[in-house]
């Protein structure tokens, strides 16, 4: 005990840190209570409070979160960052960390997905918060730079590119490699130049016109990643709860597949808009051309369609199906602008009859 006082004393108090040490402390307190909390509610526990709700409305624990973090910021200021204030501050500053970013997911989806699968976004950002706080402690001041020591541009760079190639993992979908690289340098640098996970931004802002390398990407994610993705998924079950398992008719289930799927269609491959865009371009100037052959006049932009009476338009509407059912297509041009090869050939063969009699 006297050897953990002194080094409380060496390293956190005599270097200033410890307004730090406290937000820390009232960071991962808060977190680890508010989990507590939350899973005693959930298995209905007679002898823990529930929710709280006056009048029927459910106050989330974000709201009190948000009211230490303006305690905390505004207190600062107010007394100038002076002690003890400063420490008692930093503690408000923390639990309201930890009270907002345990409700993060709702936060981003506006929504309430505390126990569903989008949920566990919330423990990845309390773990980088967590994490982040903890290089800050141990570590040096931002970049390196030592109040009345010189300026370590060799240490300086270091922590820079080591920045950037967490940076670049977590883009990659390396959501652990990238976290624990701030703590370990090494680690976030393997990430970085590895293959991204098929389902990043990295993946689809690169590998959209990479085939090959999206297909090694799958294999990849296969054979090596489902291990590692059940021992993410059990330690985060034993950190908040396993969540919701919801069924296939439920309403949520049914909002989630619309949004997935109205982000499928905003990222529409752009080679194929424009081929799209193309092929109907040529189908316009098919019938401008057609119906200007028809009338004896030139071609023009406007289907001309809605204006050659219901059987130009009926006759419209049969070529588009036909083009929608991918049959081939018989058409030719005759007096009465496009006609089907059946009725064509019946029309001769009247026209032939009359004249043999």
């Amino acid at each position: 005990m006297t050897t953990l006082l002194d080094g409380y004393r060496d390293h956190i108090v005599a270097t200033h840190k410890q307004p730090l040490f406290l937000l820390l402390v009232g960071f991962i307190v808060s977190f680890v209570f508010i989990r507590f909390s939350v899973r005693m509610i959930r298995a209905q526990v007679r002898w823990w409070p529930g929710n709280v709700t006056p009048g029927g409305l459910h106050i989330h624990h974000m709201v009190f979160g948000l009211g230490f973090l303006l305690l905390g910021g505004i207190g600062v200021f107010a007394t100038y960052g002076g002690h003890p204030w400063i420490n008692w501050f930093g503690l408000a500053f923390g639990i309201g960390c930890g009270l907002v970013l345990d409700e993060f997911a709702l936060i981003l989806h506006l929504d309430d997905v505390y126990w569903s699968e989008q949920g566990r976004k919330s423990v990845d950002a309390v773990i980088f918060g967590i994490l982040f706080t903890s290089l800050l402690l141990v570590g040096y001041v931002p970049l390196g730079v030592v109040p009345g020591e010189e300026t370590r541009w060799g240490l300086i760079t270091i922590i820079s590119v080591n920045a950037l190639a967490s940076v670049i993992t977590l883009l990659k979908g390396k959501v652990w490699t990238g976290l624990l690289g701030i703590m370990v340098p090494g680690l976030s640098w393997i990430g970085a130049v590895r293959l991204a996970r098929p389902s990043s931004p990295w993946a689809r802002w690169r590998y959209a016109t990479r085939p090959r390398r999206r297909a090694r990407a799958l294999r990849r994610e296969r054979l090596l990643h489902r291990r590692a993705d059940r021992a993410r998924t059990w330690l985060f079950d034993l950190i908040a709860g396993a969540p919701d398992k919801v069924p296939v008719n439920h309403p949520a289930a049914h909002r989630v597949a619309e949004r997935m799927a109205a982000r499928a269609t905003a990222h529409l491959d752009a080679h194929a808009a424009r081929a799209l865009a193309r092929r109907q371009a040529r189908l316009a100037d098919r019938r401008s051309a057609a119906a200007a052959g028809a009338e004896g006049k030139a071609p023009v932009a406007a289907d001309p369609a809605a204006e050659a009476g219901p059987g130009r338009s009926r006759l419209a509407q049969q070529r588009r199906r036909t083009v929608r059912a991918g049959r081939s297509r018989a058409f030719a041009v005759g007096p009465t602008g496009l006609e089907s090869r059946p009725e064509r050939h019946r029309r001769l063969r009247t026209h032939t009859r009359r004249i043999s009699r």
